[in-house]
């Protein structure tokens, strides 16, 4: 839910910069409220400021993409590479760039891995350090120059997800001035999702089909049964839903599935 103050501690001052982004948030938020997500996309590219959209190239990620191409192909598209995804998730982020016409894809990679993960060992003894090493990270280094990112997050895929707003304000590493973070999505179903590809017809990724509904990094991203949540093949067994890529002012949000 966006927030008035940027989650800032009762009693702490508050910048006027993280007023302005309040106010603009909540002026967002009114003025797309019963507005279709393309239309959130465009106010968000147009008139938001310097916007990117950040992408996994998972499940449902080619909707937004498709959208940022025809509004304008030169979007920045920032993909973090872990160097723990699938192989066919990175044919896939080649494949449908090409399709769709992008022309700004970013592909960022953490650059201290052989430093601090030297034996890839983290993704088994501490997969909270694992995700800041390899995603938060690099995402909030190549956010640094942006007012604000766009996300792919929708209300239905989880319980930390239920209230989401189509504009937030997210603080920045340790308190400093935050940017908008902006969910085009959070009022579609899944089958909102599905129609639009098949109305588009566009490309699924591979491992959709193999029951992956939600795709992340090879090592913690497990199929799904008929029935279940469609993130529980993230991070299945353990006290954990997201990958810190959402959560404020850095910290590890637990929650629990």
């Amino acid at each position: 839910m966006f927030h008035t103050a940027g989650n800032k501690p009762a009693g702490e001052p508050v910048s006027p910069r993280d007023r302005e982004l309040a106010a603009k948030a909540e002026a967002l938020n009114a003025r797309f409220r019963h507005h279709s997500a393309t239309s959130v996309m465009q106010g968000a590219l147009k008139d938001a400021g310097h916007i990117a959209l950040v992408s996994s190239f998972g499940a449902e990620s080619v909707v937004l993409l498709h959208m940022a191409a025809i509004i304008d192909p030169m979007t920045p598209v920032v993909f973090v590479d872990t160097e723990l995804l699938f192989t066919e998730t990175l044919i896939y982020q080649q494949e449908v760039s090409e399709r769709l016409g992008l022309r700004n894809v970013r592909i960022i990679r953490a650059d201290d891995i052989a430093e601090k993960d030297p034996y890839g060992a983290l993704k088994f003894s501490d997969k909270d350090a694992c995700c800041t090493l390899r995603k938060t990270v690099p995402l909030q280094k190549a956010l640094a120059g942006y007012d604000g990112w766009i996300t792919g997050r929708k209300r239905f895929q989880a319980g930390t997800r239920a209230a989401l707003e189509f504009f937030e304000v997210e603080d920045g590493p340790g308190g400093s001035t935050g940017r908008l973070k902006i969910n085009p999505l959070a009022h579609w179903a899944p089958e909102d999702v599905r129609a639009y590809m098949d109305e588009n017809r566009l490309p699924r990724h591979p491992l959709v089909a193999k029951g992956y509904p939600s795709i992340g990094c090879a090592p913690c991203t497990s199929p799904v049964k008929e029935g279940e949540d469609p993130r529980a093949g993230r991070w299945r067994g353990e006290n954990k839903e997201e990958c810190g890529i959402h959560v404020v002012d850095g910290q590890m949000v637990r929650t629990g599935a």
